[in-house]
């Protein structure tokens, strides 16, 4: 088993085992416990008491982050022909209608980050609803991404609006900015999530809903956030 280099057991030695910080707290040291020379993704991970084997407990939906992740998204498109100029306008970087759903089917290349659709387009997504849904890739009414205003949706999800859902673990992974941003964005982002994380609470949800939070960057030790 390797073992943790210098930088971080001293980034590590910062933070008081045990204990859970505020988010502002959380936030100062974690950009304290930086391990790396590069300027750090600041992640939040957030453990669910959800049963992921029941359809009605996948917590889905979107955050708006006020400052953006600090990520460029790459968004696929599938709208009718009509829409094509206008999602591309809007800056989506794949777009297409059945013909793209073909290739991806053959291909079962994702090579995006969101997908997004019209209303009319879902039923045609069926053919690759599978490896979409395994990749958490599948546009949802939950979390807006199946829309009759695509160019508006593209427009939104590139100006900072983040979609989620859980895994197969009920954890929710959320990129909420880089290490270098000011303390204020960064824990603006971090409550901006959590509050959307908070109304996604599904009804069929029993006992305590979120669980664990853990604020972390890249390769560094996590920090427990009081929610």
């Amino acid at each position: 088993m390797s073992k943790h280099g210098k930088k971080y057991r001293e980034a590590k030695g910062l933070i008081e085992e045990g204990k859970l910080y505020e988010a502002s707290e959380a936030v100062a040291l974690v950009k304290k416990t930086v391990t790396t020379k590069f300027d750090s993704s600041i992640e939040l991970h957030v453990h669910l008491g959800t049963d992921p084997k029941m359809a009605d407990q996948i917590v889905r939906g979107s955050a708006v982050l006020p400052h953006g992740t600090g990520k460029s998204l790459t968004v696929v498109a599938f709208v009718t022909q009509a829409q094509e100029k206008e999602a591309k306008e809007a800056g989506a970087t794949l777009v297409g209608g059945e013909e793209l759903i073909k290739e991806i089917k053959q291909s079962e290349k994702t090579d995006f980050d969101v997908a997004v659709a019209t209303p009319e387009m879902m039923p045609k997504l069926g053919q690759i609803a599978r490896l979409l849904g395994q990749r958490g890739l599948m546009p949802n009414p939950k979390n807006e991404t199946v829309t009759k205003n695509v160019a508006a949706t593209i427009k939104d999800l590139m100006g900072g609006k983040a979609t989620f859902r859980s895994d197969e673990s009920a954890n929710l992974h959320q990129l909420i900015g880089k290490a270098s941003w000011d303390a204020v964005k960064l824990t603006e982002n971090l409550q901006a999530f959590m509050d959307a994380v908070k109304r996604a609470k599904p009804d069929g949800a029993k006992g305590t809903f979120i669980v664990t939070v853990t604020l972390t960057s890249s390769m560094g030790p996590g920090i427990r956030v009081i929610v």
